[in-house]
């Protein structure tokens, strides 16, 4: 799995920072495994920290989640949490698709 931390226009980000916001992507594994890359982009506008994440998984299905914080852990945290309830919603409906078979009608014998 790749992630891609890429700065916007404006504001620098710690090494302590960029660490922790590489470290809370790479967990995002743990609530779906097919993820094949990780891009977040982040801006500080104003007063305020912008961060995008992207999440690409298998089979062409991308999640997208942005908040706005102010500081870019803050930011992250925030971000993190809506892509972390994407990604399990996803699994669930794929987890429930595999068990059905035929709309739940099955063959008499």
């Amino acid at each position: 799995m790749q992630i891609q931390i890429a700065k916007r226009h404006h504001g620098e980000l710690a090494p302590e920072q960029q660490q922790y916001i590489h470290d809370k992507a790479e967990k995002l594994l743990k609530y779906f495994g097919r993820i094949m890359s990780i891009e977040i982009a982040v801006d500080h506008v104003k007063n305020a920290w912008d961060i995008e994440i992207l999440v690409s998984a298998e089979h062409k299905h991308d999640f997208v989640a942005r908040e706005l914080g102010p500081t870019p852990i803050a930011a992250m945290d925030q971000c993190v949490h809506k892509i972390e309830e994407q990604l399990r919603r996803y699994k669930e409906k794929v987890q429930n698709h595999k068990g059905d078979t035929h709309g739940g009608l099955h063959a008499k014998s």
